[in-house]
């Protein structure tokens, strides 16, 4: 089924939805280098997600290079590189 109409044969997987945002939002200036992003907790109540997808969205982050996850603390936004 598609998720949008302007995209009616690209589905996208709801953890790639919150990446896509919260990618966006740390482009734009939303969340600065350092500044924590919302917890799984959060991102679960704003993307209507259950906490595995959540998660998932983080990890995928981490693995990009975008946040870092400190246990305990959350996760914050890593400073962009000079080879970006």
């Amino acid at each position: 089924m598609p998720e949008s109409p302007d995209a009616p044969y690209k589905p996208t997987a709801p953890y790639m939805r919150i990446v896509a945002v919260l990618s966006e939002e740390i482009r734009t200036g939303k969340y600065a280098p350092g500044e924590r992003i919302p917890s799984e907790h959060e991102l679960c109540a704003r993307f209507g997600v259950a906490r595995e997808t959540a998660r998932r969205a983080v990890a995928t982050m981490r693995e990009r290079g975008l946040v870092k996850t400190e246990w305990g603390r959350g996760s914050r936004v890593v400073a962009p590189t000079d080879e970006d």
